[in-house]
C-alpha cells in the first residue's frame, strides 16, 4: 500500500469522487415510540410512518436526514452521503465490495450504492432525490451589544418549543483501523482532512474532515473520526439556528425527561456553541450553531488531543465520551483489534486513556 494511503489524515489528489453532501443516518430500534418521542422534543419532524420504520427531514430541502427501522436492538446501520452525478454512482459500484445501481427505497427516491468502509460501517451513495420545499423558520435573534442597539423598545421571548433542525451537520465514528478507514473516504469520496489531533508520538487521535466543494465554502466537519478499539457510533449533530436555540433545547430536553450528556460550550476545532443529549439507548446527539467553515484551500491543522482540547469554554467533556462501554461484544472486539490492528496497541490505549481521564 502507497504511503499516501497509510500516512494518514491527508486529502487524495485524485478521489473515485467527491461526495457533495451528508444525506441522512439509519438507525434501527427495538420500540419506534419512543424513538419518535426523543427525535420530536430534539426538533426534528416526522414526515412518514410506516408499520416497521420512521422518516424525519430538517428544515432544508432534504427529502429525509434521518430514519429508524424497528430491529431486535439497537443499532446505528450507517449513512447516505450524495454524489453529483450518476456517473459517480457508476464508478463507486466497481469499487471492491460494492452494489450495482440500484433504486433507493426511501423518501424522495434516486438512486444508491451501497458499500462498506474498512470498519464496517455501511455507507450508502446516493444522487437523484427529489426535494421538497424547506421549511420557513424563524431568523436568528437581534442582538443589543455594547453601543450597537438592534432591538429598542423591544424584548426577547422565545416560545418553548423543540429547536427547529436546519439540517444534518455531522456523523462522528470510533474505528480501531483509523490509517485504512480515513484513506477510504478521502481517496473515495474527496474529504478533506481540516483538522487532526495527535498523540505524544504524532500518531492521530482524531480527525474532523470536510466535503471537497472547491471555493464554495463547507462546515468544518462532515465526517469525523476518532480512534479507538472497535467500530462504534459516537454522534450525530444537527445545526439550529443561534444560540438561543441550542439553550431552548436544553431546556424543553431537561423538562421532558431526557439525559444530557455535555453542554453547553463552544468547541476548539469547528468553533461551534454545542449541546450534547442522550436518546433512550444512549445514543449521543448534538445541537449547535455558529460553526467555521472552509473552502478547499484551507490546509490542515494538527494539535495535541487532550480532553481539555475540545472545548474553548463550558463544562469539561465528561468522561462518559470517552469511557468505553465494557460487554462481552466490546472485550471480543479489543482482543481482535490488538491481534489485528495495526493502529490499536496496549501503549495507545493506555496513552489515551491517560489523556482522558
Amino acid at each position: 500500500m502507497s504511503e499516501l494511503l497509510t500516512n494518514q489524515p491527508r486529502r487524495h489528489p485524485n478521489p473515485t469522487v467527491k461526495a457533495q453532501k451528508l444525506a441522512y443516518l439509519l438507525f434501527e430500534r427495538p420500540d419506534l415510540d419512543r424513538a419518535e418521542r426523543f427525535l420530536t422534543d430534539f426538533g426534528l419532524r416526522l414526515i412518514e410512518r410506516e408499520a416497521d420504520a420512521l422518516t424525519f427531514r430538517a428544515a432544508d430541502t432534504s427529502p429525509f436526514c434521518y430514519r429508524v427501522e424497528r430491529g431486535d436492538r439497537e443499532r446505528f446501520l450507517g449513512f447516505g452521503l450524495e454524489v453529483g452525478s450518476a456517473e459517480d454512482l457508476q464508478k463507486l459500484s466497481s469499487l471492491p465490495g460494492a452494489s450495482a445501481v440500484e433504486d433507493a427505497p426511501y423518501s424522495g427516491g434516486g438512486q444508491r450504492v451501497k458499500l462498506k468502509d474498512p470498519s464496517g460501517f455501511l455507507v450508502e451513495a446516493i444522487h437523484g432525490q427529489a426535494l421538497l420545499e424547506a421549511t420557513p423558520h424563524r431568523n436568528p435573534l437581534s442582538q443589543n451589544v455594547g453601543e450597537q442597539l438592534a432591538r429598542i423598545n423591544d424584548t426577547q421571548r422565545l416560545p418553548m418549543a423543540p429547536p427547529q433542525i436546519l439540517k444534518l451537520g455531522h456523523v462522528v465514528l470510533e474505528v480501531a483501523d483509523f490509517q485504512d478507514t480515513c484513506a477510504w473516504y478521502t481517496q473515495h469520496f474527496g474529504f478533506i482532512p481540516s483538522d487532526v489531533q495527535v498523540l505524544p508520538d504524532g500518531s492521530p487521535a482524531v480527525v474532523f474532515m470536510r466535503l471537497d466543494l472547491g471555493d464554495t465554502p463547507a462546515d468544518h466537519h462532515t465526517l469525523a473520526m476518532a480512534q479507538g478499539f472497535m467500530p462504534a457510533y459516537s454522534h450525530s449533530a444537527y445545526e439550529v439556528v443561534d444560540a438561543d436555540a441550542v439553550g431552548m433545547g436544553q431546556q424543553l430536553l431537561r423538562d421532558h425527561g431526557w439525559k444530557h450528556a455535555w453542554g453547553i460550550g463552544r468547541h476548539l476545532l469547528g468553533s461551534q456553541i454545542f449541546d450534547y443529549w442522550e436518546d433512550a439507548w444512549g445514543a449521543k446527539h448534538e445541537h449547535y450553531c455558529d460553526g467555521d467553515v472552509f473552502t478547499a484551500e484551507e490546509p490542515m491543522g494538527v494539535h495535541p488531543v487532550s480532553r481539555g482540547a475540545m472545548a474553548q469554554w463550558g463544562q469539561a467533556m465528561p468522561a462518559s465520551f470517552t469511557r468505553p462501554k465494557f460487554s462481552a461484544k466490546a472485550l471480543a472486539g479489543l482482543i481482535r483489534s490488538l491481534r489485528g490492528s495495526p493502529d490499536v496497541t496496549v501503549r495507545k490505549l493506555r496513552t489515551l486513556a491517560k489523556l482522558f481521564t
